[in-house]
């Protein structure tokens, strides 16, 4: 189900769907940066999910993370960031929440 939550937002294999949340995310993360959106964002983390047809692969599954895979790495390194845990609105957040079905939780 989380790729069809991934695709449901807006991510797709033709590019981000004008409209959608993911639309919305962009912009929201271009206009915090100062005009573009940072590779390994959540914007960019979920869009190439979106391409690829696959948000298993990379470990966000809609039961959760799934160990040793890149999320369960994401999600380390930014806990250890931010000294224990993963806020909301982070890239590993953002694209679990999503993967879940929710709005991304920004």
């Amino acid at each position: 189900m989380s790729d069809q939550n991934v695709h449901n937002a807006g991510f797709t294999s033709s590019g981000i769907r004008g409209g959608s949340l993911a639309s919305s995310m962009m912009s929201q993360e271009a206009r915090a940066s100062g005009g573009g959106v940072h590779s390994g964002g959540p914007t960019a983390t979920l869009q190439e999910m979106g391409a690829r047809g696959s948000t298993h692969s990379s470990g966000f599954t809609s039961s959760g993370i799934s160990g040793g895979t890149q999320a369960s790495h994401m999600m380390s390194q930014e806990a250890r960031y931010h000294g224990g845990g993963t806020p909301r609105g982070s890239t590993t957040s953002t694209v679990q929440s999503i993967s879940m079905g929710g709005k991304g939780g920004r």
